[in-house]
This record gives structure tokens, C-alpha cells and sequence, in this order.
């Protein structure tokens, strides 16, 4: 696969990368979802006619596939960087689940595309790794048994997923601030940090 290709606008032609090209329809697929991701709707997005989208992709599904994939490599990364500036810490477990957490906007669309990502057995794979990772990177800040470390790492990533969809549904506050509220309890309730070295 071709790492560039080609955009006409007014006579000219421009290189699109493929990651600009994934951004596009990253960007297209949130406002519409996957049903709403045709051959059409992504050439409008991205700047290129419907065929050279069909060249590039064979099908709609490996399409949204794609571009599904490139949104958790973006996931990914994100979650190393913060990860490697979050203090080893309780409070920096918070930290890295705060630079994570989606604007207000983004909770709804982001329920759509987890739909998608739980019924298609490879991102449902990229998921369950991302979990993983991201508990591991919780667990070192709360605990130093290895037993602890996944089972509290565990725990507040799925209290920081609750608190991001029931904070949509109550709109009590503001979203950040509701979210590390929740965090914070959680962790006030467990102890977190009790054990640590030092």
C-alpha cells in the first residue's frame, strides 16, 4: 500500500499522506458513525474521488476497519506519552486517566465507534490489549504487589469508563472536573497508595 496519494483540487494536485488520509475519515466517522461511512461520504471528507478510495481500501468495511485501527494507534500513543509524564503516583494514575478522558462532545460518538470496535474480532483484540497496558500503567501507581497491581489497575480504569458515561447522562457539573471527583473517591475508598514503598 502506497504511503501517499494524490488530492486534484482547482487543477492542482497535492500529496495526502495515509495518516492524513485516516485522520479525514477519523474525523468524517465520528460525526457520522460506521453506518453513516459510504465510498461517497469519505471522498467528500477526504479529498479524493470515490474509485481511488475503492483502490485503496476494496470495501467499505476494510475501510472503516482502517480507520478504526489508526484511532487506536492514536489511543496508543496518547496513552505511552501520558503514561511517561504521569508521576508514579495515585495521583498520577489520575492524571493519565485525565489527559484520556474525552471532551463532553466526544462521549456520545465514542459509544458508536466502541460498538463497532466490540463486534469485529481484531479491534475487539486492539481493545482488550489497550486495557491491559492501561491498568499496568494504573497498577504501578497504586500498588507494589503484583496481585494488587492488576486488580486495582483493573478497578479504576472501569470506575474512570463509568464515571465518563454517567456523567453524559446526568450533566451535573463540568466533565473534567466531575471525573476526577469520581477518581479521587475511588481512590480514598481503597486505600490506594496505602501500601506503597516510601
Amino acid at each position: 500500500m502506497n504511503d501517499r496519494l494524490y488530492i486534484t483540487a482547482v487543477g492542482r494536485h497535492k500529496l495526502l499522506s495515509n495518516t492524513g488520509l485516516l485522520d479525514r475519515l477519523l474525523t468524517q466517522l465520528e460525526k457520522v458513525g460506521p453506518g453513516g461511512l459510504s465510498f461517497s461520504v469519505a471522498s467528500r471528507a477526504a479529498g479524493l474521488s470515490p474509485a481511488t478510495l475503492v483502490q485503496r481500501f476494496a470495501t467499505r468495511d476494510a475501510m472503516i476497519e482502517a480507520v478504526l485501527l489508526h484511532a487506536w494507534d492514536k489511543l496508543d500513543a496518547k496513552t505511552s506519552a501520558a503514561d511517561a509524564e504521569s508521576p508514579a503516583t495515585p495521583a498520577g494514575a489520575i492524571d493519565l486517566l485525565m489527559a484520556l478522558s474525552p471532551g463532553q462532545a466526544d462521549v456520545a460518538d465514542g459509544l458508536l465507534l466502541l460498538r463497532e470496535d466490540i463486534r469485529h474480532p481484531a479491534l475487539r483484540a486492539r481493545g482488550a490489549a489497550w486495557g491491559s497496558v492501561l491498568a499496568k500503567a494504573l497498577g504501578r501507581r497504586l500498588a507494589v504487589a503484583a496481585p494488587d497491581i492488576e486488580r486495582l489497575g483493573w478497578q479504576m480504569a472501569s470506575v474512570w469508563q463509568g464515571a465518563i458515561i454517567w456523567r453524559a447522562f446526568r450533566h451535573e457539573s463540568e466533565p473534567a472536573n466531575a471525573i476526577r471527583v469520581a477518581l479521587e473517591d475511588w481512590c480514598r475508598s481503597v486505600g490506594a497508595g496505602d501500601h506503597q514503598k516510601g
